[in-house]
């Protein structure tokens, strides 16, 4: 009798974790050719290398989260019956769109398939659960591939803002500098910030480890903000420091750095050195928030050894 107990204890207790799965696999069946167009993007073109990390990074905040808040589960059929509704729109949307763009349409069907998994956890767990974990599940949109048209435009404003901010920097260490949209002119070399010079890879890897560290060490919604939003202008300072780095040793030390490791894989470099930055500032912003409330069992058990105290 007992042991029938405990299993009819454990099934209730699993049976939302086995729906969620059930309902996940099978809307990564039903969507597994925009899945393999994805992945085969992210393998093979490095302005999509970092949607193989969204996945496990947005799996571990929410195993850890959960782990830490156990968030109260109500069956909510609703909310995740509209969310369900609202990605067969987008699916639909993304066929139509095919027939012009077929990136266009490889986007609209990964947010349908990204709207059809938070619909299985509301489904699953209920919107209580799903509010708790609003950061990891809308981190997985990190895996839509941009479309081009899109994806143009942000490297264009890379390349503008990355030039700016060499010419900068040469003018700064008294360097004679001219610049002509992405062509910088230096004594002896002139500098074009080509496409493969944008540092989107870089920029992109930035943007999300900032929003990951955010989350994770800052309490307050405005510390967060202030985060990411220095992340963005930091992202083209990095990318305008390594020209100006490249330039100055190229002109001063051997031309041969223009051709050189530092160009072609320099990138991991001068991202490491954003980071710090980044760490830097969450670290005093972190400082700066008020010590965690802590919880009725902790206040409880502190309150006990204050009773036991002697006098």
């Amino acid at each position: 009798m007992l042991r029938a107990t405990r299993r009819k204890s454990w099934m209730r207790n699993r049976l939302p974790s086995i729906a969620f799965a059930c309902l996940w696999l099978l809307s990564a069946a039903i969507f597994w050719q925009p899945l393999a167009q994805t992945l085969r993007l992210a393998l093979g073109d490095s302005e999509f290398t970092h949607i193989l990390l969204i996945l496990p990074i947005s799996a571990a905040l929410i195993f850890v989260q959960w782990n830490s808040a156990k968030p109260i589960l109500s069956w909510n059929p609703w909310t995740g019956l509209l969310l369900g509704a609202l990605g067969v729109v987008m699916a639909l949307s993304g066929r139509w769109l095919g027939r012009t763009s077929p990136d266009v349409r490889l986007s609209v069907e990964m947010v349908a398939l990204l709207i059809f998994w938070m619909a299985a956890f509301v489904l699953s767990f209920g919107t209580k659960a799903a509010r708790s974990m609003l950061f990891p599940l809308g981190f997985l949109f990190w895996m839509v591939p941009m479309p081009s048209f899109l994806l143009v435009r942000i490297i264009h404003v890379l390349q503008q803002g990355s030039a700016f901010a060499a010419e900068l920097l040469f003018s700064a260490f008294d360097v004679p500098v001219s610049r002509q949209g992405v062509i910088l002119s230096i004594p002896g070399l002139n500098l074009e910030v080509a496409r493969e010079c944008s540092s989107i890879r870089s920029s992109l890897m930035l943007l999300i480890t900032t929003m990951v560290l955010a989350h994770v060490l800052l309490r307050t919604v405005w510390r967060k903000s202030v985060t990411v939003a220095i992340a963005l202008p930091l992202s083209v300072a990095k990318n305008g420091l390594r020209i100006f780095t490249i330039g100055i040793l190229s002109i001063r030390v051997d031309p041969s750095f223009l051709t050189g490791r530092l160009h072609h894989e320099g990138g991991g470099v001068f991202y490491l050195i954003a980071l710090v930055l980044i760490g830097l500032l969450v670290w005093v912003l972190h400082r700066g928030e008020e010590p965690a409330p802590r919880s009725s069992k902790d206040n409880s058990r502190v309150e006990g050894l204050a009773y036991c105290q002697p006098h």
